[in-house]
Order: C-alpha cells, then sequence, then structure tokens
C-alpha cells in the first residue's frame, strides 16, 4: 500500500513536470525587442536596429561575464581584463540605450536563451578551467564584434548609429589583443 502511495505520488509529479514543460513557450527579450522593430522600421532602418539588438545583448553579456569572472577566477589577469569588460561595456551599453531611446529602438532587457546558456556553461566552472574557457570566448566574440561594428560603421544608415559604431571599433580591437594576450597566458 505504502509502494503504490509512492509510485501514485512520482506519477503525479512526472505528469504535472510535464505538463508544465509543455506550455506556451516565453521569447526571450531578444526577440521580443527584434519583433517591435521589424513592426516600427522599413528595410532602411530595420539593419541598423538588428545591430543595436545584437550589441545591447552582447554588452550585456560582456558584463555578466566580467562579473563571473570576477568570482570564478583565481588569476588577477582574468579578474582584470573581466573588470575592464564590467567597465568599458557597461559605458558603452549606457550610450547604446541612450542612442537607441532617441531613435525608438527597442532592446532586449535581458539575455537570449542562447546568450543565457553562454553564461550558464561558464558559470559552472572554477579557476583554471574558468579562465581557459572564458579566455578561448572572449577571442571569439571580440573577433565577432570588430567585424560587426566595422560593418555597422561602414556600411549603417542611421548617421548617428553607424558613427557610434565606428567610433567604438579602437576599444574592440584593444579588447581582442587583451583577450588574445589572456588567451596564450591562461593555457600555459
Amino acid at each position: 500500500m505504502k509502494n503504490r502511495n509512492v509510485v501514485f505520488m512520482v506519477l503525479v509529479f512526472m505528469l504535472a513536470l510535464s505538463i508544465l514543460s509543455c506550455g506556451p513557450k516565453r521569447d526571450d527579450s531578444k526577440e521580443q525587442a527584434e519583433d517591435q522593430n521589424e513592426d516600427k522600421f522599413d528595410g532602411k532602418m530595420e539593419n541598423d536596429a538588428e545591430f543595436a539588438v545584437e550589441v545591447a545583448e552582447g554588452g550585456m553579456l560582456e558584463v555578466r561575464l566580467g562579473q563571473l569572472a570576477q568570482a570564478n577566477s583565481n588569476s588577477t589577469q582574468v579578474k582584470r581584463f573581466g573588470q575592464m569588460m564590467i567597465d568599458d561595456h557597461s559605458k558603452a551599453g549606457e550610450e547604446l540605450q541612450n542612442l537607441a531611446r532617441t531613435k525608438n529602438i527597442s532592446l532586449p532587457a535581458a539575455l537570449s536563451e542562447k546568450c543565457q546558456k553562454k553564461y550558464d556553461d561558464l558559470a559552472g566552472k572554477k579557476g583554471d578551467d574558468f579562465d581557459k574557457a572564458y579566455s578561448k570566448l572572449m577571442v571569439k566574440d571580440h573577433e565577432d564584434d570588430v567585424d560587426k561594428f566595422k560593418k555597422e560603421g561602414d556600411k549603417g544608415r542611421d548617421a548617428d548609429l553607424k558613427s557610434w559604431a565606428a567610433g567604438k571599433v579602437p576599444t574592440l580591437e584593444h579588447h581582442l589583443q587583451a583577450a588574445k594576450e589572456l588567451d596564450e597566458v591562461v593555457r600555459k
């Protein structure tokens, strides 16, 4: 009798979990911002808005990962790099938010599932394992960032956003170089 009750409770629990997991999936903040921008902008401004959304989310991730570096790394160099990410990407994020506000561009308020997964993967690491994964990710992310910002700086249609992006390229190139140097140090 007691075993039946336990089995029954386990079945009820599993049924409840399956019902909850089959419920409507919530759009992530990035998707919501992209949808809002598609409704607001025609083809001319749509690419600039997409750039702003990607950059806003990428900046949020850089800041959160920099904070994670403060907690999960044992390396002074990694922590120093993480602090640079916090400082520089927070400042750039504020500038982008102000610029987006003047252009009526919607930005994400939280990380997408994809970026949250990157964060969660790193959050599970500590010490040397964290340092290696973090530095590798920072190299890859900053290579992508430099390319995105150069493209927007060259081909963007909105003059203000284009100018802002072009002005950030030297900082991102510095971040990329620092990330490559950090990656070499932590891999030894």
